[in-house]
């Protein structure tokens, strides 16, 4: 199976970056592209558009439904409670689980030494984890995934996302061409600590490929706009060369101009820690919106 990115065939002018945050982290971005979408700035009509776990399920939505209905279903859904963790970040007044998870994470890269020995450890993690189940969890996990989006099938724009091969630790961009269905695709990249079975295959979160952004996968497209729940945040170190303001940087000095969003000041609160709390995703797509709006006028010039 290829999972090697097709786009170089298509136009690389803009690129649109979604990354990951949780389930208030996908509710921002779908807020504020959907913001930006009625102030007259359509940020889905793009060359490409990157994916990274709650991002890849926003790349997955947008292509299949306007920002607007993405939107409602948001705001109009009935209130529910805190879900179980999926992704890692820096936040506030966690609940146990997550706190867990972070301990956890935080241990393997206390231990490794560098991104790829990370991702490997995190493989190897997850894989014992998997062998100490009943083998149900990708079952269900690809229900939860594919019951979110709009459509089951490829858009015809270039759309990647991305995860870790669990066994190898080596970085994946799956794409329309590489013969994983986009539920399957959505469900690995939003995996977490537990692994997703594709076929004879394992994977693993896409926010351990590089960084919850992963940027780096929008080299030589002339405008990239990156969406960070985590305000570019990271907990691997800064020697490492992941974090998302390096990205941005070589982004730009090869050629690129790059723009970036991060939640306001007033909505942070929201992500990190906090990202699962599904009673939360209301006020982080309202947040996202309001944002998506105010920018919209200062970004057109820069999309279009």
């Amino acid at each position: 199976m290829s999972t090697t990115p097709s786009s170089s065939l298509h136009s690389r002018e803009r690129a649109l970056v979604l990354g990951g945050g949780g389930s208030t982290g996908n509710a921002w971005l779908i807020g504020v592209i959907s913001g930006l979408f009625e102030a007259g700035l359509d940020v889905t009509d793009t060359d490409v558009t990157v994916g990274t776990s709650a991002g890849s399920t926003a790349a997955a939505q947008i292509a299949g439904a306007t920002p607007t209905e993405l939107l409602a279903a948001i705001l109009d859904a009935v209130p529910q409670q805190r879900s179980a963790p999926v992704g890692s970040g820096p936040g506030r007044a966690p609940a146990r689980p997550v706190v867990n998870h972070l301990e956890r994470i935080n241990k393997i890269i206390a231990d490794a030494q560098d991104v790829a020995d990370m991702r490997r450890r995190l493989g190897a993690a997850a894989l014992e984890m998997d062998a100490a189940s009943d083998g149900s969890w990708s079952t269900q996990w690809r229900t939860t995934v594919a019951a979110r989006l709009p459509s089951q099938h490829w858009p015809e724009r270039t759309v990647l996302i991305t995860a870790v091969d669990a066994r190898s630790g080596e970085p994946v961009a799956f794409d329309r061409d590489c013969g994983v269905g986009l539920a399957d695709a959505v469900a690995a990249s939003c995996s977490s600590g537990m692994p997703y079975r594709i076929g004879d295959n394992r994977y693993i979160d896409g926010g351990y490929r590089s960084n919850a952004e992963n940027a780096d996968l929008a080299a030589g497209y002339e405008r990239v706009l990156v969406l960070s729940p985590f305000g570019g945040r990271s907990l691997q170190p800064l020697d490492w060369g992941t974090h998302l303001e390096t990205q941005v940087d070589e982004l730009r000095a090869h050629g690129s101009r790059v723009e970036t969003i991060f939640p306001d000041s007033n909505s942070e609160h929201m992500f990190g820690a906090n990202a699962m709390d599904l009673s939360l995703r209301p006020p982080a797509a309202q947040a996202g919106y309001e944002q998506g709006i105010a920018l919209a006028g200062q970004l057109a010039e820069f999309w279009s």
